[in-house]
């Protein structure tokens, strides 16, 4: 707890993929969102595939980063279809893309073919975009969720993920805790999924966590103004 209290607002501000999944989100609420991350410095906007080009527009030259979520919300399309997803959000101005594992695969025991699912799409993005593998925590059981991050890391993804958003449950400090130890110091590790506040993100950082997803980025960053100085 005081290790996350030292944590200022800045720091996590720097962190956060500002999030807007929600299926009805419309082209002003996508700019507004573009606005906010430039306004924060937050690290990406987080967009459905086809707001991707609009957010490579108004974020150009800005710093911020696009991020876009591949195979969403299930992890049940294809390999195929994840790549096509991939290479088009790319094509589209994509930096970074969070794509949903194979939960059902893997529950079914079959590892090769979660890999080979992931190590698709990291190949697809050809060292162009950064790869977060969601794992859907809320699904997995502790076992499963070691295996799935032994099984990301081996297949050259740069993070993995908690949650959609749009699944059971969310991040939890014991989940971020327990992915940082099997992932080792050397690979990104996002809390996404019920983080709201900065007292929040401040224990999923303390806990190992390097990106932070939400939607509620622009209220954390008012609410620092008053919070260490921000």
């Amino acid at each position: 707890m005081d290790q996350a209290m030292r944590i200022p607002p800045e720091e996590i501000l720097r962190r956060i993929d500002h999030t807007l999944l929600k299926p009805d989100a419309s082209r002003p609420d996508i700019v507004r969102l573009c606005e906010e991350a430039k306004m924060y410095g937050f690290a990406t906007v987080c967009v459905n595939p086809y707001w991707v080009p609009l957010a490579a527009e108004l974020l150009a030259g800005s710093g911020v980063g696009v991020t876009t979520v591949i195979g969403f919300p299930l992890g049940a399309s294809t390999t195929f279809a994840k790549i096509a997803e991939a290479r088009d959000a790319i094509a589209g101005g994509a930096t970074e893309i969070d794509m949903v594992m194979n939960v059902g695969a893997l529950k079914s025991g079959d590892a090769d073919a979660v890999k080979r699912d992931i190590e698709g799409v990291v190949s697809a993005c050809c060292g162009r975009a950064v790869v977060k593998v969601i794992l859907e925590t809320g699904l997995l059981t502790d076992g499963e969720k070691i295996e799935a991050c032994r099984i990301s890391k081996a297949a050259g993804a740069d993070y993995v993920k908690t949650s959609t958003g749009f699944g059971p449950g969310g991040a939890t400090v014991e989940d971020i805790a327990l992915m940082r130890r099997t992932v080792g110091p050397e690979m990104g590790v996002k809390a996404s999924g019920g983080v709201r506040d900065l007292e929040t993100a401040r224990r999923m950082i303390a806990a190992g966590a390097t990106r932070i997803g939400t939607s509620s980025g622009a209220a954390m960053a008012s609410s620092g103004q008053g919070d260490g100085g921000y």
